[in-house]
C-alpha cells in the first residue's frame, strides 16, 4: 500500500511541479510570484517522495532488475537533480561551466516527462476511494508542508547569509548587466547562431492586411524615436532592465486589421502577440543610446514588457 501511495502522490505531483515551472517561463507579471512559490514548494515536497521511492527500488533490485526499475531509479535521479539545480540557482550560484544551473534545473525536468510517463505506464496507479482517508490526506498534507518548510529554509539561508540569491526578482531571475548593455548576457534560440546582418541589405516587412505589405528600410527605421525604459527577463534566468529605442508597433500598424500579430526573426523564429498588445510592444533598434549589437539583435529586435524571454 505504501508503494502505491508513493507512486500515486509522486504521479500527481510531478505534473503539477512541471504545469508551475511552465507557468512561470510564460507569466512576466505580480502573479508570476505565486506560481513560481508554488512551483518550489512543489518541487521540494517531491524530496519528501524519495526516501520511499528508493526503498520500492531497492525492493525491486532485490528481486529482478527490469527496465521498469532501471525507469524508476532514472526517474528519482532526474527528480533529484532538478530540485537540487533549482536550489542552488535560487540560493545565487549562476553557472556550471558551459551551461548555467537553470539549463540543467529546465533540461533534468524535461528528461522526467518520459520517465514519468513510461512509468506510469509500466506501473499504472488508479486513485481509490480510501485514498481520501483522514490518513492519507493527513500524509498528503505533511508533504505539502514539507515543502512549505524547505522553500522557506532556502529562502531564509539566502537572507541571513546574504547570498545572491536573496535578491532574485518576484520570477526568481538574477540581475545581469542592467545599464550596462555590454554586459547583459547574449542568447539566442536553442542551436541559432548569431546572425551578421548586413544594415544595407535588411528590411523589415510589414503585412497589416492579407493584400497589403509594406517595406521599411533600416536607415528609415533608425531614425530617433521613443525611449522606453523595461526589463527584459529571460527564462534562462537572468533580467536586465536597459533603456531601449525605437518605435511602438501600433505605430507601425495603425490600419492593421485581424485579431493577432505575428513577429518572425531573421532566423525564422516566430512569436503570436494579440493585436490589441501592439501599444505594448517595441521594436527597438538601439539600447543604452547605441544601435544594437549583433548578439542583442542588430538591426531591430521586439521588447515585450511584462513578458517573459523578450
Amino acid at each position: 500500500m505504501a508503494g502505491r501511495r508513493t507512486n500515486l502522490a509522486l504521479l500527481i505531483a510531478m505534473p503539477l511541479a512541471i504545469g508551475t515551472g511552465v507557468a512561470a517561463f510564460a507569466l512576466g507579471s505580480g502573479w508570476n510570484r505565486w506560481v513560481t512559490v508554488a512551483h518550489g514548494v512543489l518541487g521540494l515536497a517531491l524530496l519528501g517522495l524519495v526516501p520511499t521511492k528508493s526503498t520500492i527500488a531497492r525492493r525491486g533490485l532485490r528481486h529482478r532488475l527490469g527496465v521498469g526499475t532501471g525507469v524508476s531509479i532514472a526517474l528519482g535521479v532526474t527528480v533529484v537533480v532538478a530540485v537540487a539545480a533549482g536550489v542552488i540557482h535560487a540560493l545565487g550560484a549562476r553557472d556550471l561551466g558551459p551551461v548555467t544551473f537553470m539549463q540543467i534545473h529546465v533540461g533534468a525536468a524535461i528528461a522526467t516527462v518520459p520517465l514519468l510517463g513510461w512509468h506510469g505506464i509500466a506501473r499504472p496507479v488508479w486513485p481509490r476511494r480510501t485514498d481520501l482517508s483522514r490518513r492519507s490526506l493527513l500524509g498528503a498534507g505533511t508533504l505539502a508542508a514539507g515543502g512549505l518548510a524547505g522553500w522557506l529554509a532556502v529562502e531564509g539561508a539566502g537572507q541571513a547569509l546574504g547570498l545572491a540569491g536573496a535578491d532574485r526578482r518576484f520570477t526568481g531571475s538574477h540581475e545581469r548587466g542592467s545599464g550596462e548593455p555590454s554586459a547583459m548576457p547574449i542568447t539566442q534560440w536553442f542551436n541559432d547562431t548569431v546572425p551578421r546582418i548586413s544594415a544595407d541589405e535588411w528590411q523589415l516587412t510589414l503585412r497589416p492586411a492579407p493584400d497589403r505589405m509594406e517595406v521599411i528600410d533600416y536607415e528609415t527605421l533608425a531614425e530617433p524615436g521613443e525611449r522606453l525604459a523595461t526589463v527584459l527577463d529571460c527564462t534562462g534566468g537572468w533580467w536586465s532592465e536597459q533603456e531601449w529605442g525605437g518605435i511602438r508597433l501600433d505605430r507601425l500598424l495603425a490600419e492593421a486589421t485581424g485579431n493577432s500579430l505575428l513577429v518572425t526573426s531573421a532566423t525564422g523564429y516566430q512569436r503570436r502577440f494579440p493585436l490589441g498588445d501592439a501599444d505594448r510592444l517595441f521594436l527597438a533598434t538601439e539600447v543604452g543610446g547605441e544601435p544594437l549589437s549583433a548578439g542583442h539583435g542588430f538591426p531591430a529586435r521586439l521588447v515585450a514588457p511584462g513578458r517573459r524571454g523578450f
